[in-house]
């Protein structure tokens, strides 16, 4: 069977879109150029044609994935649960509580996934998700991670209820704590009384989202657990990138 004819400027396209995808922070033409290994000139013609086609955006530290490449984000975060479900089943035994994968999905935040088992059982969530960004480690971790005027959308459009005597229910004090970014956002009984969760935001491309493990209340909180939880989120990252840019 002869080769197929393929089209080496789409190629050296592809690769472009796939290096900026893989990378959570903008990337300069002249870092795509040298990691992709493309003539800087090349480089440029091909990364105007992408942001004119919308699959990139340009900032001014350099290029982010566009809306075209995240349109279908909705079909691909359900083709890539088959890759998802692995490391959120693999946390959830190392860390010996139910995981949860979470999305901010227009202006709302949505549970994607649960890996839970007779001995890490999930919460009961009695107050729906959307509902209680403010008290739950995965909400902070995602509310932390949006712009500043998504953020202040969410919350001017949800009411911050008194879940328990712990729930952050004062707007101000809940900006404050936001902007402390911490390497890993928690909730000490703000959800539910007698339990806690550790998150982490995940960035990929535009969408921002959340791993999270719920623990009983009096297990201490150790740095190891935090190592494990973030390679999981690198781990995801990657996933959910590769799922995005899926056109």
């Amino acid at each position: 069977m002869p080769e197929p004819t393929l089209i080496g400027s789409v190629q050296r396209a592809l690769r472009l879109l796939e290096a900026v995808a893989a990378s959570e922070e903008a990337v300069t033409a002249k870092h795509l150029a040298r990691i992709v290994g493309l003539p800087l000139p090349t480089a440029y013609h091909l990364l105007r044609t992408l942001v004119f086609e919308g699959y990139l955006s340009k900032t001014g530290d350099g290029y982010l994935l566009g809306p075209a490449a995240s349109q279908r984000q909705r079909s691909s975060l359900q083709q890539m649960l088959p890759r998802v479900r692995p490391v959120l089943r693999s946390l959830r035994d190392e860390l010996g509580g139910a995981t949860y994968l979470s999305i901010y999905d227009h202006g709302e935040i949505r549970l994607v996934d649960i890996a839970d088992g007779p001995s890490a059982p999930a919460v009961d969530l009695w107050v729906g998700v959307h509902e209680s960004g403010h008290a739950t480690a995965f909400g902070k971790a995602i509310l932390a991670g949006l712009t500043q005027d998504q953020r202040a959308d969410y919350i001017d459009r949800h009411d911050l209820f008194d879940l328990t005597p712990n729930t952050i229910t004062n707007r101000g004090a809940l900006e404050r704590s936001l902007k402390t970014t911490p390497t890993v956002w928690s909730d000490s009984e703000e959800y539910l009384l007698g339990t806690s969760c550790l998150a982490t935001t995940i960035s990929a491309g535009e969408t921002v989202g959340a791993i999270a493990v719920s623990l009983p209340s009096h297990r201490p909180v150790t740095h190891a657990q935090a190592v494990i939880l973030q390679r999981a989120t690198r781990r995801l990252s990657r996933i959910m990138n590769a799922s995005i840019i899926t056109i």
